[in-house]
Parts: C-alpha cells; sequence; structure tokens
C-alpha cells in the first residue's frame, strides 16, 4: 500500500467536494473515504430503526453526543436510500465508527447490515483514489495497443455499449476508431493555464480500447465522473440510473470506478439498481480497482454474490508482458478475470493541438505495493517524474514534469483492463450472432479464457489476438 499517495488523493477529491466533508477509514489508515459524520441507510422503516438505535447509544454512552443525530434526505427517491447525520462534521472525531456499532447487534439478529459509510465512489478506486499511473505520451504514429481488430461497423448489428466514466474530449473524432462514438462531453478539460486536468480523457481512452477490441460497437460515454472521478456513494445509485435511463438498457456497461469495503454484502447506495441489474439483460463489466489488495471493491465484488454472478464481471489486470498479474491489480475469488491492464496504448488527447500535462504523483524507488519483481519495471517505478502532490507533501526542491500530449497515451489500470474485456465480450456477440451478453460472457470465459498467475494463484486470463506485450524497459520521460 501507498499511504503518501493516498493522502495525495485524499486532498485532492476533497477540494473537489468542498461542501461534503469527507475523511478515511478505516480508522485513518489508507482503505477509503467517506462522508464524515454521516451514515447511509435504506429509506423508511429501516431509516427510522436506525436513528433511534444511534440516538439512543449516543445518549447512554458517556463522550457521545445525541443532539447531532437527525435524518438529512433524501426522503424518497428511486434509490431508496437516505442519509443520517450522526455527529458535527467539524469536530475532531468521526462518530460514524461509534454509529455502525449502535445497530451492529440488531443487524446480527436480522443476519443483514442496516447502516454503512457513504463512500466516496471514485475512478478505479485505489490506494490512489485513481488509476494505476498517470498517462504517459505517446507518439501518434504509434500503433494503438490493442490494436485495431478486423471487422466492420454494422449499425444494424452494432453491440450496444454503454460507458460510465468522465466525458468525452472535444477532439475524439480526430481518432478514427471512435468515429462513431457518442456520448457526454468533459465538462472541463484544462485549467486556467491551459494544462490537462486531472482524470480527463479516461472516458475516451476507455472508449478508443472497446472500438479497438470491438469495431462492431455502439459506444456512448456518459460523463457521471466528471468531477474529479468522484462521487458520493449516496449519490452513485441516482446516477447510475440516469446513465441508463437516457438511452435504455443496454447489452454491456463497462464501469472503472468504484470503492474498496469490507462489508461482503455490496453497497446500500447500489441495493436499489444492482436489483434491478438482475432482471435486466445487461451485463455488468466492472473494474476490480487497484488496490493490489484482496479487500473486495464494488460494485465489481457483486460478482462474487451467488445472485449476481451472471450479471457481473469482474476485471483485474495483467502486467505490461501478459505473464502475471500488475502490481496495483486487486486480487481474490471475487475476481473472475483478468486481462491487459498495463500500458496500454489508446485515445487521450491533443489531436488537433498539443496539450500539456504536469504529473500530480512523483514515481517510487520501489514497487509502493511490494509485489513488483527486482527485474520488473513496474509503473510505481517507470518512467521517472516528479508530481505536484507529491512534492507539495514532501518539498525535495524537485520541479513537477510537464509533458505534451498530441493524441495517444500509455496508461495502466484495471480501469483499462475492463473495456478489454467488455471488448471481447462484445466481438463473441458480433462473431457468433449472439444476442444474451450475459451467455456470451460465460461463453467466452469458457471457450477463451487462458491462465496466469496472480499472486501465487493461478486465475482466468483474456489477451485479445491484437494485443501486444509491451517490454518493461527502463525509460526516461518523454521530452
Amino acid at each position: 500500500m501507498a499511504p503518501h499517495r493516498f493522502h495525495e488523493q485524499f486532498h485532492h477529491i476533497q477540494r473537489s467536494l468542498p461542501d461534503v466533508p469527507l475523511t478515511m477509514g478505516p480508522d485513518d489508515s489508507a482503505g477509503y473515504f467517506y462522508e464524515k459524520g454521516v451514515v447511509l441507510v435504506r429509506d423508511g422503516e429501516e431509516s427510522r430503526f436506525v436513528e433511534d438505535a444511534v440516538r439512543t447509544h449516543f445518549t447512554e454512552t458517556q463522550g457521545l453526543v445525541p443532539d447531532h443525530v437527525r435524518r438529512l434526505g433524501p426522503r424518497a427517491g428511486r434509490t431508496g436510500v437516505t442519509r443520517i447525520r450522526v455527529g458535527d462534521p467539524a469536530e475532531g472525531e468521526d462518530s460514524v465508527p461509534h454509529a455502525l456499532r449502535a445497530v451492529r447487534a440488531a443487524e446480527d439478529r436480522q443476519g443483514r447490515r442496516l447502516a454503512g459509510r457513504n463512500h466516496v465512489v471514485h475512478i478505479a478506486g485505489n490506494v490512489n483514489a485513481c488509476p494505476g499511473d498517470e498517462p504517459v505520451p505517446v507518439p501518434r504514429t504509434e500503433t494503438p495497443n490493442p490494436a485495431p481488430a478486423e471487422g466492420r461497423y454494422d449499425p444494424a448489428t452494432a453491440v450496444g455499449v454503454l460507458v460510465i466514466d468522465t466525458g468525452l474530449m472535444h477532439d475524439h473524432r480526430s481518432y478514427p476508431l471512435l468515429a462513431h462514438t457518442t456520448g457526454d462531453a468533459q465538462l472541463t478539460e484544462t485549467d486556467a493555464d491551459g494544462v490537462l486536468r486531472q482524470y480527463v480523457g479516461h472516458g475516451t481512452f476507455i472508449a478508443g480500447i472497446l472500438a479497438a477490441v470491438a469495431p462492431n460497437t455502439d459506444i456512448t460515454v456518459r460523463g457521471t465522473l466528471n468531477d474529479a472521478g468522484a462521487v458520493l456513494e449516496s449519490e452513485f445509485g441516482a446516477l447510475l440510473f440516469d446513465a441508463v435511463d437516457r438511452g435504455g438498457w443496454p447489452d454491456i456497461i463497462s464501469l472503472s470506478a468504484g470503492t474498496p469495503s469490507t462489508d461482503t454484502d455490496g453497497l446500500i447506495g447500489l441495493d436499489a439498481f444492482m436489483a434491478e441489474l438482475r432482471e435486466q439483460r445487461t451485463l455488468l463489466v466492472a473494474a476490480a480497482g487497484n488496490n493490489g489488495s484482496d479487500i473486495p471493491f464494488w460494485p465489481a465484488a457483486y460478482a462474487g454474490l451467488p445472485e449476481f454472478a451472471d450479471c457481473v464481471l469482474s476485471v483485474g489486470a495483467l502486467r505490461a508482458d501478459g505473464a502475471s498479474g500488475a502490481c496495483f491489480t486487486n486480487h481474490g475469488p471475487w475476481v473472475r478475470v483478468h486481462a491487459p491492464g498495463e500500458r496500454l496504448t489508446s485515445a487521450l488527447t491533443g489531436f488537433t493541438a498539443p496539450v500539456p500535462y504536469v504529473y500530480q504523483h512523483s514515481t517510487y524507488d520501489a514497487c509502493r505495493f511490494g509485489a513488483g519483481a527486482a527485474d520488473y519495471a513496474c509503473t510505481c517505478r517507470f518512467p521517472r517524474h516528479t508530481g505536484v502532490l507529491s512534492e507539495g507533501r514532501e518539498s525535495t526542491g524537485a520541479k513537477p514534469d510537464q509533458v505534451m500530449f498530441d493524441g495517444l497515451a500509455q496508461w495502466s489500470g484495471t480501469s483499462f483492463a475492463t473495456p478489454v474485456a467488455a471488448g471481447l465480450v462484445a466481438a463473441r456477440m458480433t462473431a457468433y450472432r449472439e444476442r444474451d451478453p450475459r451467455a456470451a460472457g460465460a461463453g467466452l470465459l469458457a471457450a477463451d479464457a487462458e491462465r496466469a498467475e496472480v499472486r501465487g494463484a493461478p486465475v482466468a486470463a483474456l489477451r485479445p489476438p491484437t494485443w501486444r506485450p509491451v517490454p518493461a524497459v527502463i525509460t526516461a520521460l518523454p521530452a
């Protein structure tokens, strides 16, 4: 784990959500972010029970204040959740752990969770709360990786894929593979100085991978995570509903966002969405996250629950040579398959005019997850660069590195292994004229999955025919 990187991103996301006091857990450790002083519950009778139970517990326990306990809303809505204030976020100690303990006995009796933290859901969330690394410029003359597969786009038979992520960059149509891609525009691409903001281009990069692996796809990108790639769990379910309502439930959803949680039954804020997903024919392909951990990462971890096993495909990342898991990838029995996710090449921005980017995080002298082989140059270490947020904490005197993007980028994370897997499902639907994406996903794993080793365990692996291993050479940052 990398606590410094986690704290750097915590402050970045807190600035993007200035009206929401955030904290981190569990117990101030580098695990996840959540709203301070608030618990999330199901609306109706459960919310009233939790509110009363917490107030009673706080009244009877020395040092806790019951005066702040009250429901904040929303009181009704499609997601069926509400927030309960359990403490003053301006006070030092967070009261959420005390509130969760107040209902634990009742949860044990009922055999279900009644309250939870209001997590921050973020792009391929990890110890960085961001992708496995930051993008690196690639010459426009270089071939994408995966390279474009054979086949053509046929609007009459194209597989519908919905990417829920950041929006499309203004020049995405300059990339031929994205000629048929539609969706939301990225709200703000650069800062006041014309420098690319962190996370922008994430959804465009994903769409480019999908289009390369599966040419016969209708790709729609929704900018659900435009604001620093983060949103509260209490809002995320409604945003997912909005994304599918705008165009109807697609064949496949590609989702490269989530949050770690030690809860074993999912996220309360996603209960309603996941229940409706189960009744549809859509396959949710979700990133397993980049913590380098076996702690469940939701919603990808729904793939490990029997009632969702057929409608959720969780995807971890293979390293650049494809030999084993990337150092950052989450792992465990809830991760159904791994696909190439380190140093992939796809579209970012800068096709019409080069755009500068300043790195936010510094690289490490050794693998920050403690999993990288000594002779393998993982993305924790290479290419070397100094970042603004890291330098702000460490004050080494080094100047943050700036690069220019003129179209393509190389990027790493389970965020990008996810569209590889989603694209392979879509390609199978086209090749075999299948109409059921869930059956196509199951057939793909049964017929085409190979094997790889992740943390000493053999796992299912998908490697597209047009993907090529990338030598892990130690290189300098492009000038």
